[in-house]
């Protein structure tokens, strides 16, 4: 029925409160009535904004969310559930996607580029441009190394640069 989630979670909040469980409970339990139907407009395609921000609605309870909304997609039509059942497998490698990604977007070298400029006495351009590819290729292979370290491996990068 219309309004069956906002409907349902009110009654959740309701049912718990009288039951006596936690506010921890009683608030992760609502939370989660409250957003178990947004997985059934996947179907109408979901943008990654959207993707990201059923993530991050769920926040810690996204585990949980999607346990509840596949359990929840209950059907005797077979090819339905099937349908169903796809459509959550994909939904959630896409959630998988979008945190290898957006992990490796926020990675970014020790130094920036201002450092960059006053380290080597160079000015805005593309030599500032290839130096942070360089200490990223560094980052992403080897992780956290300093900012000494990176300043040493970026003096002998430069070094061998063709003036």
């Amino acid at each position: 029925f219309h309004h069956h989630d906002a409907v349902g979670a009110r009654m959740t909040r309701q049912r718990m409160t009288a039951m006596r469980y936690s506010n921890d409970d009683v608030a992760a339990v609502t939370e989660l009535v409250a957003l178990h139907l947004r997985f059934h407009t996947y179907r109408l395609g979901w943008s990654d904004s959207a993707v990201r921000r059923y993530v991050r609605d769920a926040g810690d309870l996204l585990h949980e969310l999607n346990v509840l909304t596949r359990s929840d997609c209950t059907t005797r039509n077979e090819r339905k559930a099937r349908t169903l059942s796809r459509r959550m497998d994909d939904l959630e490698q896409r959630i998988e996607q979008l945190a290898e990604a957006e992990e490796l977007a926020r990675i970014r070298p020790e130094v920036d580029g201002k450092a960059v400029m006053e380290h080597l006495g160079i000015g805005p351009g593309r030599e500032v441009g290839k130096a942070l590819a360089f200490l990223l290729d560094i980052r992403l292979d080897e992780g956290v190394i300093g900012e000494d370290e990176a300043l040493r491996r970026l003096d002998a990068w430069w070094s061998t640069r063709p003036a």
